[in-house]
Parts: C-alpha cells; sequence; structure tokens
C-alpha cells in the first residue's frame, strides 16, 4: 500500500492542475446534480417492526380521516384575570379562533376546549378545578414538513389577532417547529482550527490548506445528500453528522500528510527543486497516507456499523458520514498533494525557507520528547493518575437514562404552552398514549372496549382514559390513555410495558399501544439493546485492524480498554452536565433532562474511529522507530517526539470544531457537540497521550509480542513504510551504482 500512495502523492503533485480540474468538476457536478434534484427531507423518526409504528401504521390505513402523520398545534389558553374561560368575554374569544381555524388551509379536524360529547358530556381539553386553562386542538391533513408556507403563516396571523384580550395564548404541537440544521457556529470551530493550523505550521498558506480540501469534502457530501433526496427519503438529520466527523477528520487527515511532507523537504533540504518536492510529497504520502488511510477505514467500518442497529434513520445519518469520511481520505492523498505543489517552496514561510537553506537543525528536545520522556520515567504513576481519573469521571455514566423525546425549550411558545398544560392537566397530558385495537371477526367493539378499559383501570400509572372512537368499519378502535407522569419520566417507560403485559392475549383483538411517547420509548429500548453488542462488534473490530497495523497482540488490546475507557468517561461528563445539570448554566443547558436515546451509540461508532485514528498516527512512529532498531522506552519517545506535536494539533482541531456545536438551539445537537469534545480530550490527551505510552514502557518488548503462526498468516500492510523505504533505498543504491559507472 506505501508504494501505490508514494506513486499516488508523487504523481498528484506532479499533475496537479489535472487532479484540481478533476476535483473542481466533480464538485461541480454534484452541486448541479443538488440544485436538479433537490427535494424535501424527512423530519420523523421511523422504526419498522416495533409495536408503536406497526400500530400507528394501522392508524393510517384504518383512520384515514384522523391524518396520523399530519401535523398538530395544541392553541393554549390562560385566563389573565382569573375568570374561567368560560365566562362570556373569553368564550367568545376562544370560539372566536375555533371558527376561524376551521377555515385554515390543510385543517383535518378541529376541537374546541368546550366540545361535548354524543350525551353531553364534556369531551374537550379544559381545566377541571377552575376552568382557566383550556387546549383547543387543531389536527393538518399534512405532516409538519409538508405544510404549506401559507398555512403556517394563517396559524400566526390568528395568534395574533387574539392576543392582548384577556387570554395568554401559547401554541404547542410540531407545527411551528423549525427543522434543525446544523448550526452557523461551525464558523467558530473553523476560526480555531486555522489558529491552532497557523501556530502548528508557522506558515499561514500552509495552515489553509487542511481547512480548504476539508471544506471540499464537505461541499461535495451535502452536496451529495441533497441530491439523494430526489431518490431516497432523506430524514433532516442526515448532514447533521457528516458535517460534525467530515469537517474534523478532514481538517486532522490533511494536516498529517502536510505536515509530514514538510518535515520530509525540510530534512531534503532542496526547498526550490520540483523534484525533490514530488520526492517529498511521495514519501509523505506513502507513510503518513497509509496511516490516514487506515485511520479513516476504522471510521468508515465504525459508521456503517450502525447499519445492524437496523433503525433506518440512524443508519443514513452513518451512512452521510461514512461518505464524508471516505472523501476526506480520498482528498488528502490526490487533492491535498496537488494544491501542495501549487504552493511549491511557500509551504514554509520566508523565515523557515532561510533557515532551511542555511542547514539549520532542531537540537532541542521538543515538547512531545520532553513529555514521552517524562511518562517513560515514571509509568506507573501516570498511568494510575490517567485511569483513575478517567474512571471517576466515569461513575454518573451508571445512571445515564435515555429518552428520544426532549421537552421544547422554556422560553419558547411550546415550552410554555406544554408547562401550561402540565399546570391544567397533569404532566401525563404532554405524553399522551393511543391504544389501539385490531378487532377480531364477530367481536363486539362495545363488549371488547369495557373489557380493555376496565384492564387498563387497573393499571398503575394510568391518570385517566379517554372515550373510545370506532373506525366507520367497526374493526379496530382507539382509547387515549393520559399517564400520571410526563412523555420523558422513567415511570411512563414502565406504564407503556405495563399497559402492552396486561393486554396481551386477548383472544378478541390485538392491542398495541402507540403515539409519540410510545414511539419514542421503542426507539429507545432499540438503541440501547444495541448498544452493547455493538460496542462489542467495534472491539473486535479494532483489535483486528490494529493487528494487522501493529504486528501486535497487546498494543491493539491496549488501544481497545482504552477506547472503552474514554467512551465511558465521555457519557459520565455528558450524564452530570446534561441530565444532573451540573455545570448547566456554562454550556447553556436550559433544562437537564435524559440523553437523547441515540447519543450514546453515535459516541462509541465516531470516538471508536476517533481512538482508533490517534492511536495509529500516534504508535506507528512509535512502531518505526523500534523496528529501526530503538529500544521499547526510547522508541516511545522518539514516536513521539515525531508525532505528538501534529496529533495535539489535531486534537485541539476535533476540539474546536464539535466544541462549536454545543452552541447550537437543538438540545440534540449541543449534547452531541459536548459528548464528542470530552471524548476528543479524554481519548487524545488521556488515554493516547499518557495512559498508552506508559503502559508500554511498563510492558517493554511485550508490546510488540505476535505469535509467529499468527504473524505469517496475517498480511504485511505496511503501514510505516518499511517496504517503501526499502525500496527507495535500493533504487538510490542504483542509480548511484550507475553515476559511478558514468563516471568511469
Amino acid at each position: 500500500m506505501a508504494t501505490f500512495l508514494y506513486r499516488l502523492g508523487r504523481g498528484s503533485l506532479r499533475l496537479r492542475w489535472l487532479v484540481i480540474a478533476v476535483w473542481v468538476l466533480i464538485a461541480a457536478g454534484v452541486g448541479a446534480a443538488a440544485v436538479a434534484f433537490q427535494e424535501e427531507t424527512e423530519a420523523e423518526f421511523v422504526l419498522p417492526g416495533t409495536e408503536s409504528q406497526e400500530a400507528f401504521d394501522l392508524l393510517a390505513e384504518r383512520f384515514p380521516q384522523m391524518s396520523a402523520d399530519g401535523a398538530s398545534a395544541k392553541i393554549v389558553f390562560a385566563s389573565e384575570d382569573g375568570r374561567p374561560l368560560t365566562d362570556a368575554d373569553h368564550a367568545a374569544v376562544v370560539d372566536g379562533l375555533a371558527a376561524v381555524m376551521e377555515e385554515s388551509p390543510q385543517v383535518a379536524m378541529v376541537a374546541s376546549p368546550f366540545a361535548t360529547g354524543p350525551n353531553g358530556e364534556p369531551v374537550g381539553m379544559l381545566s377541571a378545578e377552575d376552568q382557566t386553562i383550556g387546549v383547543l386542538q387543531v389536527s393538518y391533513t399534512a405532516p409538519q414538513e409538508d405544510l404549506d408556507q401559507a398555512t403556517i403563516d394563517y396559524l400566526e396571523d390568528a395568534i395574533g389577532d387574539v392576543e392582548g384580550q384577556g387570554l395568554q395564548v401559547e401554541v404547542g404541537g410540531d407545527v411551528l417547529e423549525e427543522s434543525g440544521g446544523p448550526p452557523a457556529t461551525e464558523a467558530i470551530g473553523i476560526g480555531v482550527a486555522l489558529v491552532v493550523l497557523v501556530l502548528t505550521f508557522g506558515a499561514f498558506l500552509s495552515a489553509g490548506l487542511p481547512i480548504l480540501t476539508a471544506l471540499i469534502g464537505i461541499a461535495v457530501t451535502t452536496f451529495g445528500i441533497t441530491a439523494s433526496t430526489a431518490f431516497l427519503e432523506v430524514n433532516d438529520s442526515t448532514s447533521i453528522l457528516a458535517i460534525m466527523i467530515g469537517l474534523a477528520v478532514g481538517i486532522d487527515y490533511a494536516l498529517f500528510i502536510l505536515s509530514r511532507y514538510r518535515s520530509e523537504l525540510a530534512q531534503d533540504g532542496r526547498v526550490d527543486d520540483p523534484d525533490a518536492r514530488a520526492e517529498a510529497m511521495g514519501r509523505a504520502v506513502g507513510t503518513a497516507g497509509s496511516a490516514v488511510v487506515f485511520a479513516g477505514l476504522t471510521v468508515v467500518i465504525a459508521l456503517l456499523g450502525l447499519a445492524v442497529v437496523d433503525i433506518p434513520f440512524l443508519t443514513q445519518m452513518a451512512a452521510a458520514a461514512a461518505v464524508a469520511v471516505s472523501l476526506a481520505v480520498v482528498i488528502a492523498v490526490t487533492m491535498l498533494p496537488a494544491l501542495g505543489g501549487l504552493l511549491g517552496a511557500k509551504v514554509f514561510s520566508r523565515r523557515q525557507r532561510r533557515r532551511i537553506a542555511a542547514g539549520f537543525k532542531e537540537t532541542k528536545p521538543n515538547g512531545g520528547r520532553r513529555w514521552a520522556g517524562f511518562v517513560t520515567r515514571r509509568p506507573v504513576l501516570v498511568g494510575l493518575i490517567g485511569i483513575a481519573g478517567l474512571g471517576l469521571i466515569a461513575i454518573p455514566a451508571a445512571d445515564l437514562e435515555l429518552s428520544l423525546t426532549t421537552g421544547p425549550s422554556a422560553e419558547t411558545s411550546a415550552g410554555r404552552a406544554s408547562a401550561l398544560i402540565a399546570e391544567g392537566f397533569g404532566e401525563g397530558y404532554n405524553g399522551q398514549l393511543l391504544v389501539v385495537g385490531d378487532l377480531g371477526d364477530g367481536t363486539d367493539p362495545a363488549a371488547a372496549v369495557k373489557a380493555v378499559t376496565e384492564e387498563l383501570g387497573g393499571v398503575d400509572g394510568v391518570a385517566s382514559i379517554g372515550r373510545s372512537v370506532p373506525n366507520e368499519a367497526g374493526d379496530t378502535v382507539l382509547i387515549s390513555v393520559i399517564p400520571e407522569t410526563g412523555p420523558s419520566d422513567a415511570a411512563t417507560t414502565d406504564l407503556v410495558h405495563a399497559i402492552r403485559d396486561a393486554l396481551a392475549g386477548d383472544p378478541d383483538a390485538a392491542w398495541s399501544v402507540t403515539g409519540q411517547t410510545a414511539m419514542s420509548i421503542d426507539i429507545s429500548d432499540t438503541l440501547s439493546d444495541a448498544l452493547v453488542p455493538y460496542l462489542a462488534l467495534v472491539v473486535v473490530l479494532a483489535a483486528l485492524i490494529l493487528m494487522l497495523v501493529f504486528r501486535s497482540i497487546l498494543v491493539p488490546l491496549m488501544a481497545t480498554l482504552g477506547f472503552v475507557l474514554s467512551v465511558c468517561a465521555a457519557l459520565g461528563a455528558l450524564v452530570a452536565v446534561f441530565q444532573w445539570g451540573w455545570g448547566a448554566g456554562l454550556f447553556g443547558v436550559e433544562e437537564p433532562g435524559p440523553i437523547m436515546s441515540m447519543m450514546p451509540i453515535l459516541m462509541v461508532g465516531l470516538v471508536f474511529g476517533l481512538a482508533m485514528d490517534y492511536q495509529i498516527f500516534l504508535v506507528t512512529r512509535v512502531r518505526e522507530a523500534y523496528v529501526h532498531g530503538a529500544d521499547p522506552k526510547q522508541a516511545i519517545v522518539d514516536g513521539y517526539g515525531h508525532s505528538s506535536r501534529v496529533v495535539v494539533a489535531a486534537a485541539l482541531i476535533m476540539m474546536s470544531v464539535f466544541a462549536a456545536f454545543i452552541l447550537a438551539e437543538q438540545s440534540f445537537i449541543a449534547s452531541m457537540g459536548f459528548g464528542l469534545t470530552m471524548a476528543v480530550v479524554f481519548d487524545a490527551v488521556v488515554v493516547r497521550m499518557a495512559v498508552i505510552p506508559a503502559v508500554m514502557a511498563l510492558i517493554g518488548r511485550g508490546s510488540w509480542w505476535m505469535p509467529k503462526g499468527l504473524d505469517r498468516v496475517l498480511p504485511n500492510v505496511d503501514v510505516e513504510g518499511e517496504r517503501l523505504h526499502q525500496r527507495l533505498a535500493e533504487d538510490g543504491a542504483e542509480e548511484n551504482a550507475k553515476l559511478i559507472d558514468a563516471a568511469k
């Protein structure tokens, strides 16, 4: 592989204009496809095969008039003067708005808080005690993402017309939800990355190359996702992960190769010689590029492994991110060399070029060498502090609570509407459950409803049971159930399972529980059940890949155990801040609560990839020194002396990109940004820079032990470029021989 990449890097620099033209055409073509084929993205999370999804699909089939997948608005009225809503003045306002909403575009049904049933009994949502809070429920014929702007404008204008008439009016439901795209604050991460790169390279033009190549990769990926909406049902969260991880690894991969190129070129000294630049780029891509390819491969495998969870929207996010990472790798080994060729000698600053021309060589130990020396002298102390510290931070992870349902911000109208509903009717009204009965042939609907209502009444946690609603054919019945607790409460999860257990085995009907809350619980349960198997999968993959790379048994074991430790610590920090509320104000967490269901499994996939990145970039240089004759401790010092500065810079860039997402308004994106930032801190700084070298120093030569039989079976991928160096040395010797013969 190293030889192939050597030729690729060398050729890309020599044919730089052709390579750049090809990438420009690719970007332009995918961009044109995005413009031509762009369709609306999907906002809903679908989980095929679960009880809640099957019941939801049954509702859509048997109750088409309900528009089960349609958007909804809960217009909440609260009396400001203490008089009940039934008072003539207040009732006129409520009834007037109900009449206006009946004329709304795309409206399916309007239910007044004063609505009554066939026998005159109240069925509307009006607070029982003082009747000062009521809910006007509006259902639409289309999902939120398919509503016309005229429909949304109509609702906003209608609400505006009734404000200031003695009633507080707030709007909940999903009709006014905005799609949560990636935050504009990602520019902050790019700005910080540029500063880090300038400090790392000491040359502004070099610093701009990794950012430029990363942005090109992100642009192509985003265009591709947009174009795919014409052929696939793409969730509107698909691009978030691709942008986040693609930007971070895109900068890092280019950083590693560019740093090696500058090192090779400076060592050669012929900065102004085009042939020397091509040779240096070939060597850089052949060595650092090999590490980049395998690092990218680990990230892609971890991301695509998420498909085993079998959740479509999560698979889409992972696939899009895998494409972004793959593009980052290809761009790093092709376009980066081409752009480096355009810069020529300007890849160094003027001061750096003068020092190279003068033959200046760095003689003082750098920070990485000094740190590695300290670690190898005190491995027990460093290792114990690192492991104990991460273990302590990981403790809150034992209290991890997951939920797909995250309440709206208290500062929004939806958040205020939710609070008023909880005040007037109880927390459970924000998490209403729908019990659906698929009746058997000859089953009396009235008898079936009576029996199941009695059964539901005996289940702990049920606050109230609504009246039953049969469909026109009489083969399906719908009953609403109000829990005593809110949608994200653990007791509500227990209630859903209790209802399902209580209704299982009914010979006259097949009963199931659905609704947004039940679907959230099913997705959370699926993700929780998949977390441990997925973690085991990526750990095994890590061990296999690292055995190929390092020809060792213990180095992969150290790497994977360190990865598990950093994941647990990152989850612990996430729970402490976003669930327990420690330092919530510092990170802009308005309302601490359960962690978004998909966070842990996404973090496992991403942290695995990043951990293997740093492991490969750091330890390949250690192994390179070791196979060239250095003793184990000296190999650690030499390897970290060469690579730690670049890895620290890469980690700082990762942290800055991820940390920028903490400023996002969407809680899920903010928590993901925080979790990934902490994961990089723990894995890159603590595990890879402290714990791993400490353990390797303690084990010594045993770190590189490999059974001879296994060593013969495993293919040699030559990540360190040992064969490449050997071939180049042979070519150099052959060339010298030819010159000597010519001289004779």
